[in-house]
């Protein structure tokens, strides 16, 4: 089978912890399934827990891994102001998907920050862009585990890539723990129905 023209850029930001490389993961597997060209790149240390993080997933692409500014189909933001941060990543008819659930740093839960409020974060990205927000650390809960956030916003992302459903779902339940199978396909489902 050969290379599919399709081409995809997307940028995926969050904070440490929260599972930003997994969903990266299972994205440009699946795309390779597929056959496609995918360059990635993280560019932001994951070590520090609570520390920003940001991902590029190229799909179809030969080109280098790191996507232009304003050059990203989708940014997929697992945290508000982890969306607010990457902004320029997107282009201007690109997709804003994120979560609303907000993870404070040290300097908020010590009193020497403040943290904006998430509907005027939203409202902000709606000035320039098509926003999909939603709490999908609570979809994940009903799931069955705040864990699976990233899995039901890679759920959410799954109408916009160029990969069947069927190939996402493959590889969700081959590199999550076999025993949050379950939970983690109820999560990706309920990301994917998050879209209209």
């Amino acid at each position: 089978m050969s290379s599919k023209a399709s081409k995809f850029d997307l940028v995926i930001s969050g904070v440490g912890g929260q599972g930003a490389i997994l969903a990266s993961d299972i994205i440009g597997r699946s795309a390779v399934i597929e056959n496609y060209g995918v360059r990635a790149a993280e560019t932001h240390g994951m070590a520090q827990r609570g520390g920003s993080v940001v991902n590029h997933v190229r799909i179809g692409c030969d080109l280098g891994s790191m996507i232009p500014l304003k050059g990203a189909d989708c940014l997929l933001a697992l945290e508000p102001v982890e969306a607010l941060r990457y902004i320029d990543s997107l282009a201007d008819d690109g997709v804003v998907i994120m979560n609303t659930e907000a993870v404070y740093p040290v300097t908020v839960t010590t009193g020497k920050a403040q943290y904006p409020d998430v509907e005027s974060i939203v409202a902000e990205l709606k000035k320039t862009h098509r926003v999909i927000a939603f709490n999908a650390t609570e979809k994940a809960a009903e799931a069955g585990s705040r864990q699976a956030m990233n899995v039901v916003l890679v759920g959410a992302v799954s109408n916009f890539l160029p990969i069947k459903t069927e190939t996402l779902l493959e590889r969700v339940k081959e590199m999550v723990p076999p025993k949050t199978i379950d939970t983690n396909v109820k999560a990706f489902e309920m990301g994917r129905s998050m879209v209209e």
